[in-house]
């Protein structure tokens, strides 16, 4: 782990933060810290933006209420959206693919969603964690009979569970059968995430380096998720939260507070404020 960003020309120009388990503490709050941490991230210079597993519509009021002027990721990245919610860039899972996720998904007895043409889709309203979704979402679910003709437009698909062992033992096997047809990544503990290959997070620092003009090693990343490895990799700085697993920890340049214990301002404050 390294003691703090670079310094001279090489100086953090950039900050992209995750969210869930990251910007936001565990009961979905952005704290009046973040948001002041933020404020002075733009007051000084250093530009701000999240990426998130999140849909369009579950970023809006965290848009407004950090004031964003850079586009957002959604979809881990896959789909570039303005402050404004317009899209900018939209990828979607093939329908092959897409078909074989929820093919697969089920026969392991999990929930699924379906995030395609603006909506939350899924067959079951009162299914673990749909209140919770709704809450983060601050959106109802579309409840449809059949999920299949959703499957050409699907932006991402999530695997559902309370048992938490049961999805992680889930990841690698969908993984697996889907290749490189998708990414499929846990972006919570109940929560397997299926979206468009090649088209997370990493690709997202990629994209806001060049929209820019700066180079990676100038743009720093948070995060706590396995999701996040990737942004990880293509920043030149990067901050794992304490509630993060291990692996994700080591994938960091260095560790903060936990989400619940104001990980995200002490890290801004830390790193990027006083250097």
């Amino acid at each position: 782990m390294t003691s703090g960003p670079l310094s001279g020309d090489r100086r953090i120009a950039f900050v992209i933060s995750d969210v869930d388990g990251t910007l936001v503490t565990s009961d979905k709050v952005l704290t009046r810290r973040s948001r002041e941490a933020v404020r002075r991230l733009e007051a000084s210079g250093i530009g701000f933006t999240i990426a998130s597993a999140r849909p369009p519509m579950g970023l809006t009021s965290l848009i407004a209420d950090l004031d964003l002027r850079h586009p957002i990721g959604a979809f881990n990245g896959s789909t570039l959206i303005e402050p404004d919610g317009s899209i900018i860039a939209e990828h979607l899972i093939p329908e092959d693919t897409a078909r074989e996720a929820v093919r697969g998904l089920g026969a392991l007895g999990l929930d699924i969603w379906v995030f395609a043409k603006g909506q939350w889709n899924l067959r079951n309203p009162h299914g673990a964690y749909t209140d919770l979704e709704r809450r983060t979402l601050r959106a109802e679910p579309t409840t449809v009979a059949d999920l299949a003709p959703l499957l050409d437009a699907a932006s991402k698909i999530v695997g559902v569970s309370a048992d938490a062992d049961h999805l992680a033992a889930c990841e690698s096997r969908i993984a697996e059968a889907l290749g490189n047809g998708a990414d499929v990544h846990r972006s919570q503990a109940y929560y397997l995430d299926v979206t468009p290959h090649g088209q997370g997070k990493g690709s997202f620092v990629d994209e806001m380096a060049r929209r820019l003009g700066i180079p990676r090693a100038r743009i720093a990343t948070l995060g706590d998720a396995a999701n996040d490895v990737p942004m990880f990799a293509r920043s030149g700085f990067s901050v794992a939260m304490g509630n993060a697993g291990e692996a994700v920890k080591r994938a960091a340049s260095t560790v903060t507070a936990t989400n619940d214990d104001e990980g995200f301002a002490e890290a801004v404050e830390e790193f990027f404020l006083t250097r």
